[in-house]
């Protein structure tokens, strides 16, 4: 499965199949909320939250290629990642874009 964020793969022609995403919503876990808020006493990178955050994106991500895969595409384009707030501690990532079959 190719992925980019363009809306256009060189030397291809597209069909649009439509739309696809994936989402995950990912909490903290309470060890690492106490750890990680030492850390930002003294400033620097919060790497379990970095951590975290990557394994979100990758799994949404999967996800949707999944979507794509179900559909029968060969690629999806035009990819975007987006994150939010769902409530104190908990965030979502999702990841969409436009599954496309070779012509």
């Amino acid at each position: 499965m190719i992925l980019v964020n363009t809306d256009y793969i060189t030397g291809k022609e597209l069909e649009m199949l439509g739309l696809v995403k994936g989402s995950t919503i990912q909490s903290k876990n309470v060890g690492r909320d106490i750890t990680q808020g030492l850390k930002s006493i003294i400033g620097g990178e919060l790497q379990s939250y970095n951590d975290m955050m990557n394994d979100a994106r990758a799994l949404a991500t999967k996800r949707m290629v999944d979507e794509a895969t179900t559909m029968g595409a060969d690629a999806v384009v035009n990819i975007k990642y987006a994150s939010s707030a769902i409530m104190a501690g908990a965030a979502e990532v999702i990841a969409y874009g436009t599954a496309v079959k070779f012509i």
